[in-house]
């Protein structure tokens, strides 16, 4: 029969019993003692632990349910206080209301006292100035608008719009009041110094009687309408216009130089515009030289008389310059009129743009306009005023190369009979177009913004490959006489070109281009590879290397076809040269003289004749070319037509050296210090061929060995490189030197 069912937590459960006293059993060490002892039962200990676990368990089960009914009991107090508080809260939401409501009106009440406020302290103010006015107390009346100003100026970030057109009304009404009573007493005093000077003020005139007190007058008006400045700007500030692309925005011209130019603008108005026949759109210059002159004969005025007043009274600004900017305007904006008017006329259009940038180059020149502000050149800027600009470039570039390149003189040089003008031998056609794209440069050279830049940049590349494509054509019209003229002309040409665009590529100004090509370039200059790119960032290449490298492709191939043509005429002339018979020429000792051998008359005479010709007709860098690839070519065909071809007796190898030695290395030496060095083949075979019958055979037995003994290492042989170099032979190989030795009939008896 089962026994009572226990609690798992009871003492008496069986788990809970093995738990409980395997705690008190031995560790394994204890065990395993030499003398084994059987542990003793512990029920005392159980008993107790049995016993004390119910009341422990008693004890929580009472902390818990005292927990739970505290806890409900503060439940209770929450839901009542929080019912409590929102009562309370619903009531105040009443109160809440109404007081909000009357701090609205506060703030409303608040807000249309500040609003009366500020209408009574415009009244006051314009009371002020009012009084001010009636006792010709203006420098009184010039604070209180000053004032006025500031009020102005603290409503702008005001929603109270009508307060704002209020205030502005009445600033601009005692503003203009004020200022035309100051215009008018500033005109006087001009008047008194002879303002304006529209023609050259004369020396001659003496100074009025009272210039002390003119002197006076003039520094206190500029002082009070310096004073008028900050009302003036905030009054005509909904007039400016915004400034145009190319332009940067400037500053307002200062009070007192816009009263100086109002009867000169009055001036230019009269005659520049309506039907006034010195409004003429065929003549830009009239107005343009107009301002040029006003500038010109008040530049003294302003400096002497204005300037010291303008630096008194703290105004930094330059009188001179401000006066110019004021001019200038008048320019603009009669450019700004003309200059659309005109884009349908190629000649009236080329001859404004000449006369803009004339005007732009003496602005800048003789009346030292600083380049921070802008001057007349924006105006071509505009996106249909520049796209015509540069297609009558493009279309006039083209119509003047079609001509230099059809004139009768193209193909010549007007410095040839200069010879210290003539090195690079330039013809008038290649000088000319050059000529062409430095003028180019030099009318957009001061445009104020890059892309302008970088646009006509990529017009001059596509001239000059336009150019050099011509070239081409004209090269291939010669190519079946390349000894002429006009085929040399031709090669000096691209050469000429090639050498003004390398130039140019180390110049500022185009390495300041090259920086920008490489941030807006692409989109003018079209897309640039990432090689292309670091390589202009990094000023490795330059603007110019693509055509650099066209026209290099272009000389090489002229200048090859050049040799090939001497060497055709040169190996005609060799034929009966190479033919002699060597092998049974005289010995030197049955001669009395050595001399040029007969049969290498004509291959000499046709050298120095050629030589002397284009010595005089290829420019000194594409001569020197030549002459080095003719000796090249003629060092080869020596070696392997006439040496390598035949067999030498010992005349025939002193003839043969004496033909090289003192008859065509001394041609070459016109142009070099030391011929022979070009002619390696020739002359390091003359050295082996030369050697006597003892000192041969041990280079031949020497080169044989080698040749047997290749692959096996022998450091106490010199090697026979070493050996031909104390012989004074680098070129040539071994084996090239055993088949030279074989070429002597005495020894191939040995």
């Amino acid at each position: 029969m089962a026994g009572p069912l226990k609690d798992k937590d009871s003492p008496l459960h069986p788990d809970v019993r093995q738990q409980q006293t395997l705690t008190q059993f031995p560790t394994r060490e204890t065990c395993y003692t030499p003398s084994i002892q059987m542990a003793p039962p512990f029920p005392e200990e159980v008993l107790t632990v049995s016993s004390s676990v119910p009341l422990r368990v008693s004890a929580a089960l009472s902390t818990a349910e005292e927990s739970r009914v505290k806890l409900e009991s503060l439940l209770e107090k929450e839901r009542v206080l929080s019912n409590t508080l929102q009562q309370h809260l619903q009531g105040a939401q009443v109160w809440a209301d109404g007081i909000g409501q009357v701090l609205g009106q506060l703030d409303t009440l608040e807000r249309h006292m500040k609003y009366l406020q500020c209408l009574a302290r415009i009244e006051e103010l314009s009371d002020s100035i009012q009084q001010y006015l009636m006792t010709n107390s203006m420098w009184d009346a010039v604070g209180a608008i000053d004032r006025m100003a500031s009020l102005d100026m603290g409503l702008r970030e005001s929603g109270c719009s009508h307060l704002q057109a209020f205030l502005r009304e009445t600033l601009r009404f005692w503003h203009k009041i004020l200022k035309d009573k100051l215009a008018s007493d500033f005109e006087e005093v001009l008047t008194q110094f002879h303002w304006p000077f529209i023609s050259p003020p004369t020396q001659t005139l003496s100074p009025p009687a009272n210039a002390q007190e003119l002197n006076s007058q003039l520094e206190l008006l500029v002082s009070q309408l310096l004073s008028l400045q900050t009302s003036d700007d905030l009054i005509s500030e909904k007039k400016e216009t915004p400034s145009r692309p190319g332009q940067s925005q400037t500053p307002p011209l200062s009070l007192p130089i816009q009263i100086m130019l109002l009867p000169l603008s009055k001036r230019f108005r009269y005659h520049f515009t309506g039907n006034r026949q010195t409004n003429n759109l065929s003549k830009p210059e009239w107005y343009l030289t107009q301002v040029l002159i006003w500038m010109g004969n008040s530049s003294n005025f302003m400096d002497e008389k204005i300037q010291p007043v303008l630096d008194r009274a703290g105004a930094k600004v330059n009188a001179r310059v401000e006066l110019c900017r004021g001019l200038l305007t008048l320019a603009q904006e009669k450019l700004a009129q003309d200059a659309p008017r005109l884009l349908y006329d190629d000649a009236l259009f080329c001859h404004l743009v000449d006369e803009v940038l004339q005007f732009e180059k003496e602005l800048r020149g003789t009346h030292s306009y600083p380049r921070t502000y802008p001057g007349v050149l924006h105006i071509l800027l505009e996106e249909t005023v520049f796209q015509k600009w540069l297609s009558v470039e493009r279309k006039m570039a083209v119509e003047k190369v079609d001509a230099m390149l059809s004139a009768e003189g193209a193909w010549s040089s007007q410095y040839k009979d200069i010879t210290d003008m003539d090195e690079l031998k330039a013809p008038d056609c290649a000088e000319t177009f050059m000529t062409l794209l430095l003028v180019i440069t030099e009318r957009y050279r001061s445009l104020p913004c890059p892309r302008a830049q970088l646009s006509f940049l990529a017009l001059q590349k596509e001239l000059v490959d336009d150019f050099r494509i011509r070239l081409t054509q004209v090269m291939k019209e010669e190519s079946r006489q390349p000894l002429s003229p006009r085929y040399c002309a031709i090669l000096n040409a691209a050469n000429y070109i090639s050498t003004v665009l390398s130039d140019w590529g180390d110049n500022v100004f185009f390495l300041q281009l090259q920086q920008a090509a490489v941030s807006v370039g692409e989109e003018i200059l079209g897309p640039l590879g990432a090689t292309e790119t670091g390589r202009l960032a990094s000023l490795e290449g330059s603007l110019f290397e693509a055509l650099l490298a066209l026209l290099e492709r272009l000389r090489g191939d002229m200048l090859g076809r050049l040799l090939d043509a001497v060497m055709r005429d040169v190996k005609e002339k060799a034929q009966p040269y190479c033919k002699d018979r060597w092998i049974s020429l005289p010995s030197q000792n049955d001669q009395a003289t050595m001399s040029l051998s007969s049969s290498a008359c004509p291959m000499m005479l046709c050298l120095r004749d050629h030589l002397l010709q284009l010595q005089q007709m290829l420019c000194l860098p594409l001569f020197q070319t030549f002459w080095q690839g003719l000796a090249e070519r003629l060092d080869n065909f020596i070696y392997e037509d006439l040496i390598l071809y035949n067999h030498f007796n010992e005349g025939g190898v002193a003839q043969l050296q004496y033909d090289m030695t003192r008859n065509l290395f001394p041609l070459f030496g016109h142009y070099c210090k030391r011929p022979e060095n070009f002619f390696k083949h020739v002359k390091e075979a003359c050295i082996i061929l030369t050697l006597k019958v003892g000192p041969a055979l041990l280079l031949c037995d020497m080169l044989k060995q080698s040749e047997e003994d290749e692959g096996i290492l022998n450091h106490q042989q010199p090697s026979p490189e070493s050996a031909l170099n104390e012989l004074g032979v680098y070129k040539l190989a071994p084996s090239d030197v055993q088949i030279l030795l074989n070429l002597r009939s005495a020894w191939l008896k040995q």
